[in-house]
């Protein structure tokens, strides 16, 4: 029973878009990788990655020109980079973020199967990326994890001790507790978050709708509760699990808890490097302000000039950066909902029907 469970629920935790929303081509004057069918950026650059397990997965990486923080974005189980793309544009825009999303082995163009050690695996990958090809610190990285994508995320953050910080969107307590309402672990279960969130130091944002049909919400309300750093968690009233990027106040928190996360790193300790970047390093008490719970997330009587970029250097950038700037509300045109593209929706319910006949209490999963 177990090892057919473990099946049904890796079956049912990746959906890849078939045929993938997008092509990598070769610019044949410059042989830049380009994403197609989406015009060429100059502050954008589409790469390959060898992973650990002998895949090759396609990502991105969004420059911002103020940046002082990276995010490290693992999307949801029904969508790929193409689908993806128009909002890391948005994000690293509205956040003044750099920003590396990746495909995971056997979605979009990225070659394998997709799998649950595949996922960490390719994590991995793009991490390591972040480090040798983009000179970033893991003291300037952000983790994001989006439904299953929080299952990697939560992996990798639990053996990186110094990140900057953690987003939970829509995020899993693990495989079997999305099909089934169980009270323990067991030992076929896949993405075991809730044992994993225990592990992590860095402040957490978790980000859920109440009107979850797909993951309910009380999956983030009890991972929450397990976070070390706890930080003011944003629970959008209404939100389902593909639309809470529409909504007003997911990037008006997610740029608040930037800037806080931001603000915080300058009173670190950093001046240690990592001689091991995936071993779990000993728990070590916090020395930045998330020791408890906080009411509001401006919990700064004085805000303070942040150390990362010169105060003048963003005055002199911020006019050309209106002018990038592109309305939020434009994502509902500019991009195919995340996990709810109708094309992915028949494949879900496809492979649903199917699973039933060998478990019986899937109906919940159904949108």
């Amino acid at each position: 029973m177990g090892g057919v469970t473990s099946s049904m629920a890796a079956k049912l935790a990746f959906f890849p878009p078939n045929p993938p929303s997008y092509k990598v081509v070769k610019d044949d004057l410059t042989g830049l990788l380009l994403l197609s069918p989406f015009p060429h950026r100059e502050n954008v650059e589409i790469m390959r990655l060898p992973t650990r397990r002998g895949n090759e997965i396609v990502a991105v990486y969004v420059r911002h020109p103020m940046a002082s923080s990276t995010i490290l974005y693992s999307h949801g189980n029904a969508a790929d980079l193409g689908q993806m793309y128009e909002l890391f544009i948005e994000l690293s825009i509205h956040l003044r973020v750099n920003l590396l999303g990746y495909d995971y082995s056997g979605y979009g163009q990225s070659s394998g199967k997709p799998s649950e050690q595949n996922t960490y695996a390719d994590i991995e990958a793009a991490f390591k990326s972040l480090e040798e090809n983009y000179g970033t610190k893991q003291e300037e990285i952000i983790l994001y994890g989006q439904s299953v994508g929080s299952g990697p995320t939560l992996d990798l953050a639990a053996r990186l001790p110094r990140l900057r910080a953690v987003v939970l969107h829509s995020p899993i307590l693990s495989g079997v507790r999305v099909m089934y309402n169980v009270k323990r672990t067991y030992w076929f279960d896949i993405y075991r978050n809730i044992d994993k969130i225990q592990l992590v130091n860095s402040p957490i944002l978790i980000i859920h709708g109440t009107a979850d049909e797909v993951v309910d919400f009380s999956h983030g309300k009890q991972l929450y509760e397990l976070c070390k750093e706890k930080y003011e968690p944003l629970w959008i009233k209404g939100g389902n699990h593909c639309n809470l990027e529409l909504y007003p106040d997911y990037i008006k928190h997610l740029k608040k808890f930037v800037a806080t996360v931001e603000r915080s790193t300058s009173h670190r300790i950093s001046t240690r490097k990592s001689t091991d970047h995936f071993s779990i390093e000993p728990s070590r008490k916090s020395t930045d302000m998330y020791d408890a719970p906080r009411k509001s997330t401006d919990w700064r009587d004085k805000p303070r000039r942040s150390t990362d970029k010169p105060e003048r250097s963003k005055n002199h950038q911020s006019n050309n950066l209106d002018k990038l700037r592109v309305s939020f509300d434009q994502m509902e045109r500019s991009r195919r909902s995340v996990d709810c593209i109708e094309k992915s929706r028949k494949s879900i319910d496809h492979q649903l029907e199917r699973g039933r006949k060998s478990v019986d209490r899937l109906d919940r999963l159904r949108s």
